[in-house]
């Protein structure tokens, strides 16, 4: 991670005092990077006052934005989620300007991004929160473009999740969209499927869904010089378990 305070302070010590210096101003530097929460040159710039320091919310905001623009255009169905992300945080009217004004930013692309999200990555729930409201944005005009599954992976990678993690997270999402009679299968087939019963604990079936996930997803198969078909079985069997794992949390309600 690029410390720009620690960066400023090593070079003004050895400036000053040679290495000492340098050792003394790199720990100076660090306590203001740390105190400040300067995690890139971007927001050395933003505290300087180039930019405003974007909140939480304001940062959530513009990656939607980024998403929906990535695609190649914003529609009607970007604009629909944006507004229902508003209202599910129950913003006042204050914050939803500021709200507006960051998914707008984010459609114009020119924000150094790594640095916001390596800072959320010491929040956990604030961090998979975000990724949630990505893959709700990146699904609601009914498909994933390749640049959108890109980005939100990157973003992920940057919020300490792996590519696999990120993935399943968007599997879970896509068959919550689809109603009960479309899903293949019973809650008793599905229950089989994950190899659970109907009185295991939620944290169980959990455990048993993410195991399964890991042993069939396509990208592991893949990298172990399976044949397409193999691959393509993979990801039916992963679709599958997307399938009965959504279907059993609706009827158990967790």
């Amino acid at each position: 991670m690029l410390w720009p305070g620690t960066l400023i302070g090593a070079g003004a010590g050895f400036f000053i005092a040679s290495i000492p210096g340098a050792m003394l101003g790199a720990l100076l530097g660090q306590a203001l990077d740390r105190r400040l929460q300067l995690h890139s040159w971007a927001h050395l710039l933003e505290r300087l006052g180039a930019r405003p320091v974007l909140r939480n919310d304001e940062l959530l905001f513009l990656l939607l934005g980024r998403l929906a623009k990535s695609g190649g255009r914003v529609v009607d169905k970007h604009i629909e989620q944006a507004r229902l992300e508003m209202r599910q945080l129950d913003m006042q009217p204050s914050a939803q300007k500021r709200a507006i004004a960051a998914f707008n930013r984010g459609k114009s692309g020119s924000d150094s991004l790594r640095g916001y999200l390596r800072r959320l990555k010491v929040q956990p729930h604030a961090a998979e929160g975000v990724l949630r409201a990505c893959w709700r944005m990146i699904l609601a005009d009914g498909r994933v473009a390749p640049q959108e599954r890109e980005l939100i992976v990157l973003w992920g990678s940057w919020l300490g999740w792996t590519r696999q993690q990120v993935l399943l997270l968007g599997g879970e999402h896509d068959t919550q969209r689809k109603p009960l009679a479309t899903r293949g299968g019973t809650y008793q087939q599905s229950l089989t499927l994950l190899g659970v019963t109907a009185t295991c604990e939620p944290a169980h079936i959990k455990r048993a869904y993410r195991r399964l996930l890991s042993r069939h997803h396509p990208d592991k198969v893949a990298g172990t010089g399976a044949s397409p078909a193999q691959v393509r079985e993979a990801t039916e069997k992963t679709r599958e378990l997307h399938h009965a794992y959504a279907l059993i949390r609706e009827r158990r309600g967790f």
